[in-house]
């Protein structure tokens, strides 16, 4: 069995250049690109979530372990579109309109990828009509929105009325998550789950994807 530790470890330090000459001599050893995935990458950032949740480890930290994380993916996502290899989902990811925030939203995505999802990041300031195109375009399964700010909550709101119109809101699951955002207010605007920080997304997306 291949050793991952090196792996591992570069993603938990955030160490983002060791960790792709890691996974890059771990493929040219012959590993299975999904092995590195599901023995490496994901239990790494698995435990990076649990780091933050119990206080260890903090916004710095999660941004530089998702940085390594995304820089892995770059290397191994054409091998594992080479294969054939199903994302466990896809999911459509924004901050909505009106609101110019994104860390939280970049630190979703890293984590999602690192659970194995294709992520389809629209970037900031995303109407939703930008979001149906994604999910039509991509066929996703999942989209999920954020807002930093209470003044673009409702926002969030419009999208999924939006979604509603367009005739898409049964084909898809909606996560929402931001600072001011609550699990009541994801249950009054319609929203199938809410997210309280970035290290929950990939168990959210999961259990909305059915994995």
């Amino acid at each position: 069995m291949a050793d991952f530790s090196q792996l591992r470890e570069a993603v938990l330090t955030g160490n983002a250049p060791a960790a792709v000459a890691a996974a890059r001599q771990a493929l040219d050893a012959g590993v299975d690109p999904v092995e590195l995935v599901n023995q490496a990458i994901s239990p790494a950032m698995e435990e990076v979530g649990r780091l933050y949740e119990a206080g260890e480890y903090f916004v710095p930290e999660l941004l530089l372990a998702a940085r390594a994380t995304k820089e892995v993916f770059q290397l191994i996502r054409p091998l594992l579109a080479q294969k054939d290899i199903p994302p466990a989902a896809r999911v459509v990811l924004g901050t909505v309109q009106g609101d110019l925030h994104d860390i939280g939203k970049n630190l979703v995505g890293a984590m999602l990828e690192g659970g194995g999802f294709e992520v389809i990041d629209l970037g900031v300031n995303v109407p939703p009509e930008k979001f149906i195109l994604a999910v039509e375009e991509k066929q996703a399964q999942i989209v999920g929105l954020s807002a930093l700010l209470t003044t673009t909550m409702p926002a969030m709101k419009k999208t999924l009325d939006v979604f509603r119109t367009a005739g898409i809101r049964g084909r898809i699951k909606v996560m929402i998550g931001g600072a001011p955002i609550t699990q009541s207010y994801a249950d009054s605007i319609g929203a199938d789950a809410y997210g309280e920080n970035a290290a929950a997304a990939v168990a959210i997306a999961r259990k909305l994807a059915g994995r």
